[in-house]
């Protein structure tokens, strides 16, 4: 079950994000504010995300994400926060807080592109230390990357594969997988499928986005495969 817990939250923070957008509305055009129904397999509700970007004063950006969801015997509600700079969104920090059942965690992680450096300190429970690592140019943490890969889709690229960071580093590739219809309020649209891989220390799986072919490429329906069958991301209207 750990293991799940962890493909599952990880791949809500790498995948890109869910929105009924009209022409130059919601990210990167203002601000946004991104509210999902988490469906177990068998199509039964277990909780919702709900995903904010905020522009920042200086530029940059400040983006949220929210998650409750019911999985069985240990439920997950956490929250993360995370801004960025430039026009390519490069990390500035990320701070974590995970409750899955009784485990509570929070920690954050800072990062110094100029030095290609980043130290990530436990802040709960007391003690638990920091760490520094190197980075790559313009390193992201996974809940940035995701809408610096909605940018580029916006601007007709996919993008590149490279290392995201959330906690540990992952390796995050995207590949198109080509148009496909998808059912949204009844109706069939046009999308554009991507599929995701995600390699880490300790894991090692793909997951399906399917972006809506909008000004602001707007994923409208995210699959994640797990052991008992596919859980998926919806657009709340």
């Amino acid at each position: 079950m750990t293991s799940l817990r962890r493909i599952f939250v990880l791949a809500l923070a790498c995948a890109p994000l869910i929105l009924a957008a009209d022409q130059l509305t919601g990210f990167p055009f203002q601000n946004e504010t991104l509210r999902y129904r988490v469906n177990w397999p068998g199509g039964r509700s277990l909780g919702d995300v709900t995903l904010t970007a905020h522009k920042a004063g200086d530029g940059g950006w400040d983006f949220d994400m929210s998650t409750t969801v019911g999985i069985p015997v240990v439920p997950i509600a956490d929250q993360y926060k995370a801004s960025a700079s430039g026009a390519d969104l490069c990390s500035s920090t990320l701070q974590r807080e995970i409750s899955h059942g009784t485990k509570k965690v929070t920690e954050k992680t800072e990062f110094d592109q100029k030095k290609s450096q980043a130290q990530r300190q436990t802040l709960v429970p007391a003690g638990g230390g920091k760490s520094e690592f190197a980075i790559p140019t313009c390193a992201r943490d996974a809940l940035s990357f995701q809408y610096f890969a909605r940018r580029e889709m916006g601007q007709g690229r996919v993008p590149p594969a490279g290392k995201v960071f959330f906690g540990a580093g992952y390796e995050v590739k995207m590949v198109y997988a080509g148009a496909q219809d998808i059912p949204v309020a009844g109706k069939p649209v046009v999308t554009d499928h991507v599929n995701v891989g995600v390699k880490g220390p300790a894991s090692d799986f793909s997951f399906e986005i399917f972006y809506a072919r909008d000004p602001a490429r707007t994923p409208l329906l995210i699959k994640i495969p797990v052991s008992i069958g596919t859980v998926s991301l919806e657009l709340v209207r």
